[in-house]
């Protein structure tokens, strides 16, 4: 599945990945390959790239939101970085 990660400044990340894990306002949750259409608010914590099963990237975030669908991800937030 493709991942991209945006900022109102820049595309922080784009690729295909395993899965990504997003902090959700109650809670975390993980998206893998052909995950139902989605959307969701994204609170304060960081969000995980597996790249595959052993390889991941790490962003921290303020706030946002996640859309899914056509197992495509976009995930659109303020106050990012890459840890």
């Amino acid at each position: 599945m493709n991942v991209e990660i945006l900022t109102p400044e820049k595309k922080l990340y784009s690729g295909d990945v395993y899965g990504v894990q997003l902090p959700g306002i109650t809670g975390l949750f993980e998206i893998l390959d052909k995950h139902a259409p989605l959307v969701s608010a994204l609170g304060k914590g960081a969000i995980k790239i597996l790249k595959d099963k052993n390889s991941f990237e790490h962003f921290t975030i303020e706030s946002g939101f996640v859309e899914v669908l056509n197992n495509k991800v976009t995930v659109l937030v303020e106050g990012a970085k890459e840890a």
